[in-house]
């Protein structure tokens, strides 16, 4: 786990970079954020109904969500 990873697929979805979101997806070593990523971009890509693409992108922002704060309170329990 890498907070880095949620930080950055955030920075790309808010900047609308495709290209670096689908780099990222293939070097993260969370599949689950792999997933994300790709159901996103797949029916950002294919979807001709919106209404798809927008559950998409708010299952992936939801996990972003959801990862980082995992982490970050992982990262707080660990001794000094």
């Amino acid at each position: 786990m890498r907070i880095a990873d949620y930080d950055q697929a955030l920075f790309h979805t808010h900047r609308s970079d495709w290209d670096s979101l689908l780099v990222l997806m293939v070097r993260t070593k969370d599949h689950f954020l792999s997933k994300k990523i790709e159901h996103f971009l797949h029916a950002y890509r294919f979807e001709h109904d919106y209404q798809i693409v927008q559950s998409q992108l708010y299952a992936l922002l939801r996990y972003l969500d959801h990862a980082a704060e995992k982490t970050s309170d992982y990262l707080s329990e660990l001794p000094s």
